[in-house]
């Protein structure tokens, strides 16, 4: 672990902590999949919906999982220099077996950073400063992959360790072997902040050795027949493009009781997980690709109203999409951007807001839930006919609806028309707003596909949808 001279004058300190914050902020099918943990529904049983294939379905995911906010001294540090800036990042998650049980959640993101030796994020700046001291070092201080938003300032987490992660969500799949297959989105992340002389802390690249070592991290928790890979879902086929759009996903038949894990980045980091292992193969994470890549089977569409969307979905990919970040839909109640992504057809529809209540400093009736309360739905682009939602998964929970909650119509062409039980409240804010964000692409690296420029909506949106002008990014 590296040492640090520390400055504890308290204004200097808020300068730095607080431009750091802002620039971080800115021709044989697919291999069968397994029948998952022992006691997982097969399709032998015959489980109602279990004919319907994973990419055939949608779900709702939480945006930065793990995360917490760090102590109020901290946010009152922040905010007495930076003011409304400090909102952007004022929200924060229950522990992920919560997500899963009473919040329905069924797709989680997790920010990682490589600390191979242990020690290198114990100390926050804006902690030490205060006198605070380490921050959980009995975690920190352990060699291997560590998960947080931001060092320095933003490094609460109910996780810090990412194999502490992966074994709260393995221990609530044991526990409920008939949920549909959960998805992990890993953003790899290692981007300095560099202000002035502050000394903050130096992040260790993602070379392809730390890649390998994030493979081997989650392989130590997941055996195989617990995940959903490339390899399986590639099959005898030259590419995994190839085999999505010819023999598709497995069924939830199939994949019960499974995880499968995503690339968050584009540009560099993607290449550099590629390179060695054509179309992924021996790879665990599904790589954010182009729609023509041969690697292509999971497309990141941040963009609620990316009119590319259902197309991807309809085509056979797997997509994930964002209902709203930086707090800034649940401090107007926008519900546009919400609503078009549910009709999206997106599988993986991720928000800070997954139930009544999660509102931080303000107060706000705006969250996102699958039309109909249920854990999953029949996706409104792709679901076959037969398919109904109540049947894709039950491990009874209780749909939770604020009172006055409306029940918009989604209907999108070419796939059937459900009821929404999200919530509409009359008079609520017609704002449009445009989100600062952060790049997921290595500097220097090509970047991925544009976003919509901006203007009208052009993906078919739920009732009440509205587009936001410009082009809308989110922080990481």
């Amino acid at each position: 672990m590296r040492m640090r001279t520390r400055r504890h004058g308290m204004v200097g300190l808020a300068v730095a902590a607080s431009l750091a914050l802002g620039t971080a902020v800115l021709g044989t099918g697919p291999a069968p999949v397994g029948a998952g943990p022992a006691g997982a529904p097969d399709a032998a049983r015959a489980v109602p919906g279990d004919d319907v294939r994973l990419n055939e379905i949608q779900v709702v995911g939480s945006h930065n999982s793990y995360k917490v906010l760090p102590s109020q001294e901290e946010q009152d540090l922040i905010r007495s220099v930076i003011g409304a800036g400090a909102d952007l990042m004022q929200y924060e998650h229950a522990p992920l077996p919560t997500q899963f049980g009473s919040q329905k959640v069924r797709q989680i993101e997790l920010d990682v950073w490589v600390d191979s030796a242990g020690g290198r994020f114990r100390e926050p700046l804006l902690r030490n400063a205060l006198g605070l001291g380490p921050y959980q070092p009995e975690i920190m201080d352990q060699p291997g992959i560590k998960a947080f938003h931001i060092q320095d300032v933003d490094y609460g987490s109910t996780c810090p360790s990412f194999v502490l992660c992966l074994q709260q969500v393995k221990r609530w799949s044991d526990a409920n072997r008939g949920h549909v297959p959960i998805a992990v989105l890993v953003e790899l992340k290692d981007s300095p902040l560099v202000v002035g002389d502050f000394d903050f802390t130096e992040p260790e690249p993602w070379t392809a050795a730390a890649m390998d070592a994030l493979d081997a991290e989650i392989r130590s928790v997941f055996p195989e027949d617990q995940m959903i890979t490339p390899d399986d879902i590639r099959g005898g086929r030259p590419t995994l493009r190839e085999a999505v759009l010819t023999d598709g996903w497995p069924t939830l038949g199939d994949s019960r009781g499974q995880v499968m894990f995503l690339m968050d980045n584009g540009g560099g980091y993607r290449t550099d997980y590629l390179a060695g292992h054509p179309s992924l193969a021996g790879r665990v994470l599904f790589t954010n690709a182009n729609p023509g890549d041969a690697d292509a089977a999971f497309i990141k569409r941040n963009d609620p109203f990316d009119a590319s969307i259902p197309g991807l979905v309809a085509d056979g990919f797997v997509v994930r999409t964002r209902s709203d970040g930086d707090t800034v839909e649940a401090r107007n109640n926008d519900t546009g951007p919400r609503d078009a992504a549910l009709a999206s057809g997106a599988q993986w529809v991720s928000t800070d807001y997954p139930v009544p209540g999660l509102a931080v400093g303000f107060t706000s009736p705006f969250y996102v839930e699958i039309p109909g309360g249920t854990v999953a739905r029949c996706n409104p682009v792709n679901a076959p006919p037969s398919c109904r939602s109540g049947d894709l998964e039950d491990l009874g929970t209780t749909p939770v609806r604020p009172p006055g909650s409306t029940a918009p119509s989604t209907t999108v062409p070419g796939g059937p028309t459900t009821t929404s039980g999200s919530t509409t409240v009359p008079g609520s804010s017609s704002t449009t707003t445009t989100v600062p964000g952060s790049s997921t692409t290595r500097p220097g690296s090509p970047t991925g596909p544009t976003m919509r420029p901006g203007g009208s909506a052009t993906a078919p949106p739920a009732s009440g949808a509205r587009p936001r002008p410009a082009q809308p990014r989110y922080t990481g």
